[in-house]
């Protein structure tokens, strides 16, 4: 595999295709340009999903997310185009892309976009942040 920017995603097997689970990304240090200035523009890209038969691979991730180091494009665009290319290449379940755009001109942006694979209904939430910070308790 090559080490310079792609906008390939390479992808593998998802290992537990039966079962739903998430798969939680960050990418802290993602750049573009201002389509109008040629300034740099930065953000955190968090991506969220639910995969169904295929997973990204996460080198082939990290070269595409670089290549948008010195294109032109205006927050919502990129953001889209991150879920429309992670989405044709793995056709996940669920997928959330959401872009945190740091301050530029004294105002932060974040960009969130969804795919929702047609007739995948998620199974309710199960959230146990109540009990990891409950006190314990005298018996």
């Amino acid at each position: 595999m090559t080490t310079k920017p792609s906008k390939s995603l390479q992808t593998f097997p998802n290992p537990t295709p039966e079962r739903d689970y998430h798969i939680h990304m960050q990418v802290p240090e993602f750049t573009c340009l201002c389509p109008l200035t040629g300034q740099p523009d930065f953000a955190r890209i968090v991506l969220d999903i639910v995969p169904d038969r295929k997973c990204v691979e996460l080198k082939s991730l990290k070269l595409y997310m670089w290549s948008f180091r010195d294109e032109g494009a205006f927050h919502e665009k990129v953001t889209n185009r991150i879920l429309d290319d992670l989405v044709a290449a793995i056709a996940p379940r669920f997928l959330r892309v959401r872009a945190q755009w740091y301050v530029r001109g004294g105002i932060y942006t974040n960009v969130v976009v969804e795919h929702r694979k047609r007739g995948w209904k998620p199974a309710p939430r199960v959230d146990l942040d109540d009990f990891d910070r409950a006190e314990p308790t005298a018996p």
